[in-house]
C-alpha cells in the first residue's frame, strides 16, 4: 500500500505536470518533474517505495527510451508487492511507448503481460482496451 502522503504529492504534482504541458510552461514542467523525481530516488528502496510513484514518473518523461526503463523499474517493484494493477497498467503503457518506437514484438510481448496481469483486476474497460490493442498489433504482423 502506498504512503497516503506520498500518494497526495504524487498526484497533486501529475495534476500540476499535466496543467504545465498543458499552457506550454517547460520550465515549470522541468520544476514539477524534477520535485517528482526527487520523491521517487528519495524513497527507493525504502519502506515508502512503490511502483505508483516510478509509474507516474516514467508517465511525464518526456524522452521515450528513458520511460522505458522508469517503467521496467516500476515492473520490477509492482512485481515484488505483486500488485496485478500496476503490473498491468505498467506493461500498457510500455507497450504504447514500444508502439510509439516501433518496437512491435516488444509491444505484443508488453501487451501480453498486460492481459496476464490484468486477467485478476476488476476493471472491465481496460481489459477490453488491453484486448483491442493486443489484437490490433497482431493483426497487423499477418
Amino acid at each position: 500500500m502506498i504512503n497516503t502522503k506520498i500518494y497526495k504529492a504524487i498526484y497533486i504534482l501529475a495534476e500540476e505536470l499535466l496543467e504545465a504541458d498543458r499552457i506550454g510552461d517547460q520550465a515549470a514542467f522541468d520544476k514539477l518533474y524534477g520535485d517528482l523525481q526527487a520523491i521517487c530516488t528519495d524513497n527507493e528502496n525504502s519502506d515508502k517505495d512503490h511502483p505508483e510513484q516510478w509509474e507516474t514518473l516514467a508517465d511525464f518523461t518526456e524522452d521515450l527510451d528513458q520511460a522505458l526503463v522508469i517503467y521496467e523499474k516500476a515492473l520490477a517493484k509492482a512485481a515484488a508487492i505483486n500488485s496485478k494493477d500496476h503490473l498491468a497498467s505498467i506493461a500498457f503503457s510500455m507497450a504504447v511507448l514500444q508502439i510509439e518506437l516501433a518496437q512491435t514484438d516488444a509491444a505484443i510481448k508488453s501487451l501480453e503481460n498486460a492481459k496476464i496481469s490484468a486477467n485478476k483486476i476488476e476493471d472491465k474497460e481496460f481489459k477490453v482496451e488491453i484486448d483491442e490493442l493486443l489484437a490490433k498489433l497482431l493483426a497487423q504482423k499477418i
